[in-house]
């Protein structure tokens, strides 16, 4: 009799041990993540994709850390309250899934971002994110800005080197018109003959009375 009780209250007492881990599990803390390494360039935006679950509402917190730099960025609960810290409260928009996108990025962005979900209960469970922010966009603009800059300045240079060049040509070329100008315009004046150029006296009334 008392040997089927004692089997009975074991039964028992494994279903409550069952059924407590499985709630247990049940309101876990979940964090899923596509992607945990991101690297983008200057000004440009980046969104830390993040779908927490767990039981009841949850608080949500990210932080920024980068050597010995650590820093929160904010913390919110969906549909409760959204606290952003003013040095990113124009650049941060805030989701209710946990996920967070932050606009305008700069080079001292880069570094690692942790994100905190805690439960009503009081457990919590983070997970990391690696962000590189470089600047290759903006070193590109650069330097095609300084080549165009260059070679709008050599054009200029051989475009004034041909023109004077094309002015010397033609200086040149007049100059040897005028020198060869005098010696096949020079007209021969012939000598007219002494007879031909001496004036006929002629016999006429008046030279006879003379």
């Amino acid at each position: 009799m008392w040997h089927f009780r004692l089997w009975d209250v074991q039964d028992v007492a494994v279903f409550l041990s069952i059924t407590l881990f499985m709630c247990h599990l049940a309101g876990a803390i979940s964090i899923h993540s596509p992607q945990r390494s991101l690297t983008r360039s200057v000004q440009e935006d980046v969104f830390f994709s993040v779908d927490a679950t767990c039981s009841g509402i949850p608080t949500i917190q990210w932080t920024f850390m980068s050597g010995a730099v650590s820093r929160t960025i904010g913390t919110w609960q969906p549909g409760v309250y959204t606290n952003i810290t003013v040095d990113y409260s124009s650049r941060v928009q805030p989701y209710d899934n946990g996920s967070m996108g932050l606009l305008d990025l700069r080079l001292q962005d880069a570094g690692y971002y942790v994100v905190t979900v805690t439960e009503a209960a009081g457990s919590s469970k983070d997970t990391g994110f690696v962000l590189k922010v470089n600047e290759v966009l903006y070193e590109d603009l650069q330097y095609l800005s300084v080549s165009a800059l260059a070679l709008a300045c050599l054009a200029g240079l051989l475009m004034l080197a041909m023109w004077l060049l094309d002015k010397a040509y033609r200086r040149i070329v007049a100059w040897r018109r005028r020198r060869k100008m005098p010696e096949n315009d020079v007209t021969e004046l012939q000598p007219l003959d002494r007879r031909q150029s001496e004036p006929r006296h002629e016999n006429t009334p008046e030279a006879a009375q003379g």
